[in-house]
């Protein structure tokens, strides 16, 4: 199934943020190998991947501009570096970390469930040991330092005056 590509102007089944021949082109200028050799399939179904998990892991500036867009972005009333973002537009950084959560997609799951990773606990002297290869968490540092300035920071809550 081809992919559907939010393009700014609320795309009611957009499936992702960035095309498979723009995200081969961010790749190339950066040599990334790894993109490079998968299939188009397998760069479509992880496009879907980082556009899902963005959804479901930033809370956005601004609004939707439109009710029935698939995806969050095109959005109205964000300001980023000091300039109004426009509202017919996805952000080149928008894109950009959907393609770097696609190619980590491609590789391993951006948001696996956590089960029992502790191998070990002592209460006194605190003591823990974790199973090997067990993740705490899961940080994209880079995606999120590229997506800063058109979200809210993490785990903070937006304040407005009355």
């Amino acid at each position: 199934m081809a992919l559907i590509v939010e393009d700014g102007s609320g795309v009611a089944g957009a499936e992702s943020y960035i095309s498979v021949a723009d995200a081969d082109t961010y790749f190339a200028a950066r040599g990334n190998a790894a993109w490079a050799a998968l299939t188009t399939d397998q760069k479509e179904q992880a496009l879907r991947k980082g556009t899902d998990y963005m959804e479901a892991r930033y809370r956005w500036r601004g609004d939707r501009v439109a009710d029935g867009q698939a995806l969050s972005w095109p959005r109205s009333c964000v300001y980023a570096f000091g300039y109004s973002v426009d509202a017919d537009i996805v952000p080149e950084r928008v894109q950009r970390a959907c393609a770097e959560l696609a190619v980590r997609a491609s590789a391993d799951d951006l948001s696996p469930d956590v089960g029992a990773q502790v191998k070990q606990e002592t209460v006194g002297p605190i003591s823990v040991t974790y199973a090997d290869g067990a993740r705490q968490t899961t940080a994209y540092k880079a995606v999120d330092a590229m997506l800063a300035p058109y979200v809210y920071g993490m785990g903070s809550i937006p304040v407005s005056r009355a």
